[in-house]
C-alpha cells in the first residue's frame, strides 16, 4: 500500500511507553499505510535503543536520536520533515492521546475540506477527567486564552499537542517556525500566512501510562517565550532578548550584593589600617562574581535550555568560559563608551551604547564558546 500517514512521537525518557504505543497505532490504523518516527532527545533511559529494537521487528518504526539538541517543538519539526508521507501527525508517546482519533483526523484532511485536524481537550464532548490534574486543566485554559489573544488564533485548545496536517504545508514554512517552547501547533498556526481550514475533534485526555511528566518548572517560561517569539521575535531575536533580560537582572543582583557588603563591612574597613577603598574593592569583586554566577545559572537553565550543561565538570568549565567571555564584553563596553565620550558624546548615552555593545559581544561569544560548538 502507498504510504498515507506519518506519525511523529517526540520522546524523552519514554522507553516504557513505546511498545504499547506502537501496538495501539497498529490497531487504530488498520487498512492505512503508516509509519511512526520516534524523535528522541538522547534519553538516558534508552528510549532510542528501545525504538531501534522495535524497528527490527516492525519496519514501519523509524528513529531519530538527537545529540546536543533538545526541545519538544524542534523535535516535532524534525520528525515531520523526515517523513515521506503526504500527511503527518504529531502526538505524545505517553498514551495520553488516543490513537483511535487518527483515522477520522486523516479522513478530514484527505477529503480535501480541511488543512489541519487536531484533538481538543476542551471542545464539546471532550473530557479531562481521566487526567486527574485539575490544576493543570486550569493552567491550560488560562494558557489557551492568552494564546488566542496574542496570536489571533481562535481555537478551543491551541495548546494541543495532538494534531495532523499535510506535510507540504509544514515543509513550506518549516524554515520560519521558531521551534521555541513546547507547543508546535500554536507555532504553526501563528506562522503560516495562508488561512488554514481546521477541523476539531473532541478528545478524552488520559493520564500518562508510564513514567513522569516532562513538563518541568520551565514550562510556563517556555510558553511565554514562545508567545514572545511569535510576537516580537522578528524585531529582537528571542534568545538575545532572554540573554539581555537576565543580564539586566544580574545588574540588580550586583548592586544588591555590593550594597550589602558596604553596609556590613564598610565601617570595619574604615577604622582598620586598610584604606576606605578596600571595602569597595572587596564588595565590587564579590558582587561581580555573584552576579556572573547568577547570570550563568539562569542562562544555562532558561536561555540555553536546549543546550543545557549538566554535571559538575561541564558546569564548572562552562562557568569559567562564561566569566572569560564576559571579561571581553566588559572591555568592549568600556572601550566603546570611552571613545564616544572623547569625541563629544554625553556620558549617559555613551554608557548605554557601551552596554549594548558589551551585551552583544557577550551573547555572541557565550553562544559559541559556552553553549555552542567550537
Amino acid at each position: 500500500m502507498t504510504l498515507r500517514l506519518g506519525v511523529v512521537l517526540p520522546t524523552y525518557n519514554e522507553r516504557g511507553n513505546l511498545r504499547g504505543m506502537v501496538q495501539r497505532l497498529d490497531a487504530a490504523l488498520t487498512g492505512i499505510a503508516w509509519e511512526v518516527i520516534v524523535v528522541d532527545d538522547n534519553s538516558p533511559d534508552g528510549t532510542a535503543d528501545e525504538a531501534r529494537a522495535l524497528a527490527q521487528e516492525d519496519t514501519r518504526v523509524r528513529v531519530i536520536q538527537r545529540i546536543g539538541r533538545r526541545g519538544l517543538s524542534s523535535a516535532a519539526i524534525e520528525g515531520m520533515c523526515a517523513t515521506a508521507a503526504p500527511v503527518v501527525a504529531v502526538m505524545d508517546a505517553d498514551h495520553q492521546h488516543d490513537p483511535n482519533l487518527l483515522p477520522g483526523m486523516l479522513a478530514a484532511i484527505e477529503g480535501g475540506e480541511y488543512d489541519v485536524s487536531y484533538a481538543s481537550r476542551f471542545a464539546e464532548g471532550a473530557s479531562t477527567e481521566a487526567w486527574g490534574r485539575p490544576d493543570r486543566v486550569k493552567a491550560s485554559n488560562l494558557a489557551n486564552r492568552i494564546a488566542n489573544k496574542v496570536t489571533g488564533v481562535e481555537l478551543s485548545d491551541p495548546m494541543s499537542g495532538y494534531f495532523m496536517l499535510r506535510s507540504e504545508v509544514l515543509r513550506a514554512d518549516a524554515h520560519r517556525l521558531s521551534g521555541v517552547g513546547f507547543k508546535i501547533l500554536l507555532d504553526i498556526l501563528a506562522t503560516v500566512e495562508a488561512p488554514l481550514r481546521i477541523k476539531e475533534f473532541p478528545m478524552n485526555f488520559a493520564a500518562r501510562a508510564d513514567g513522569e511528566s516532562k513538563l518541568d518548572r520551565t514550562v510556563v517560561f517556555e510558553f511565554l517565550v514562545g508567545l514572545y517569539d511569535k510576537w516580537l521575535g522578528r524585531i529582537i531575536p528571542t534568545r538575545f532578548a532572554l540573554f539581555g533580560t537576565i543580564g539586566a537582572m544580574g545588574v540588580v543582583v550586583h548592586m544588591a550584593v555590593l550594597a550589602a557588603v558596604l553596609n556590613l563591612f564598610g565601617a570595619e574597613f574604615a577604622v582598620s589600617h586598610y584604606p576606605k577603598e578596600a571595602a569597595f574593592i572587596v564588595g565590587q569583586t564579590l558582587a561581580a562574581v555573584v552576579a556572573m554566577t547568577f547570570n550563568f545559572v539562569l542562562n544555562n537553565e532558561l536561555t540555553y535550555s536546549d543546550k543545557r550543561l549538566r554535571g559538575v565538570g561541564p558546569l564548572m568549565m562552562g562557568w569559567a568560559r562564561f566569566a572569560l567571555t564576559c571579561s571581553f564584553g566588559l572591555l568592549a563596553n568600556i572601550g566603546a563608551a570611552t571613545a564616544l565620550v572623547r569625541i563629544g558624546f554625553n556620558p549617559y548615552p555613551a554608557a548605554i551604547v557601551g552596554i549594548v555593545l558589551g551585551s552583544v559581544w557577550n551573547f555572541a561569544l557565550s553562544s559559541k564558546f559556552v553553549w555552542g560548538k567550537y
